[in-house]
C-alpha cells in the first residue's frame, strides 16, 4: 500500500478537525507555560488551509498539498507555531517532491525532513521541552518500523504512538527554549503545547492512512 495525494488531503482535513477539537486544551497548555495562543493560532491556520484544498490541481502531488499547508501557516499563524510548523511542512514537501505515491521510505523521509525543519527553525534539541520531544521519537519509531517491514500505515502509527509518548514525557522536564524557559522549574509538571499538537497532527496522519 502506498499513500497518494488523497491521503495527504485526508491528513490535512483531519488535522484541521483535531486542532479545532483540541483548541481549548492547547490554549490551556500554552497558558500554563507560554502566552496562551497556541491553540487559537493553529486553529486559525488550519481553518485557512481548508478552502484552499479545493483549488489543488487534479494532478497535484502529496508535496503540493503539504506545501500549501506550509505557505498558509506561515502567512496566517502568529507566534512561534507559524514559522515552526510552516518550516516543517515545507521541508517535508521538499523531501517527497515529484512523487505521486509514497512508500514507507518516503514516509520516513517526510517525517525526518519535517523534524529537521523544526530543529532548524527552533534550534531545539530533545529534552528542551519543545515539539522536538514529540518529533524525534516519532522519526526514530518510523525508521524502526520501516526496518521491521511495516507498511505505510504501520509506520505512521508507530510514529504517532511515539509522538504521544514523547509529548507526555515533556511534563517533568525543565524548558530550555521558548517562553517556557523563563519559568525555570515552574514549568515542571506541565506538558509542552507544541509537543502535544505535534502528537495530534501525527495521529491524524496515521488515521488518514487507514481511512479511504
Amino acid at each position: 500500500m502506498t499513500l497518494d495525494t488523497a491521503w495527504a488531503v485526508r491528513w490535512i482535513r483531519a488535522s484541521a478537525a483535531v486542532v479545532s477539537e483540541h483548541r481549548v486544551e492547547l490554549i490551556t497548555l500554552d497558558r500554563d507555560i507560554g502566552d496562551g495562543d497556541h491553540g487559537e493560532n493553529l486553529d486559525r491556520g488550519f481553518s485557512a488551509v481548508l478552502p484552499k484544498l479545493d483549488d489543488l490541481a487534479d494532478d497535484a502531488t502529496p508535496a503540493d498539498a503539504l506545501k500549501l499547508v506550509a505557505t498558509t501557516l506561515i502567512s496566517t499563524v502568529g507566534g512561534a507555531a507559524g514559522p515552526l510548523y510552516g518550516t516543517a511542512y515545507l521541508k517535508a514537501a521538499g523531501a517527497i517532491a515529484g512523487q505521486a505515491e509514497l512508500d514507507g521510505a518516503a514516509i520516513v523521509a517526510l517525517l525526518t525532513a519535517a523534524r529537521d525543519g523544526v530543529v532548524l527553525r527552533g534550534k531545539a534539541a530533545p529534552g528542551d521541552k519543545t515539539m522536538v520531544d514529540a518529533w524525534t521519537p516519532a522519526v526514530d519509531a518510523a525508521a524502526a518500523a520501516l526496518s521491521n517491514g511495516s507498511d505505510e500505515a504501520g509506520i505512521l502509527d508507530a510514529a504517532a504512538t511515539a509522538a504521544e509518548a514523547g509529548a507526555r514525557a515533556t511534563e517533568p522536564l525543565v524548558a530550555h527554549k521558548g517562553r517556557a524557559s523563563y519559568l525555570g522549574e515552574r514549568a515542571i509538571g506541565h506538558r509542552d503545547p507544541g509537543a502535544q499538537s505535534s502528537a495530534l497532527l501525527l495521529r491524524s496522519a496515521a488515521d488518514a492512512a487507514t481511512d479511504s
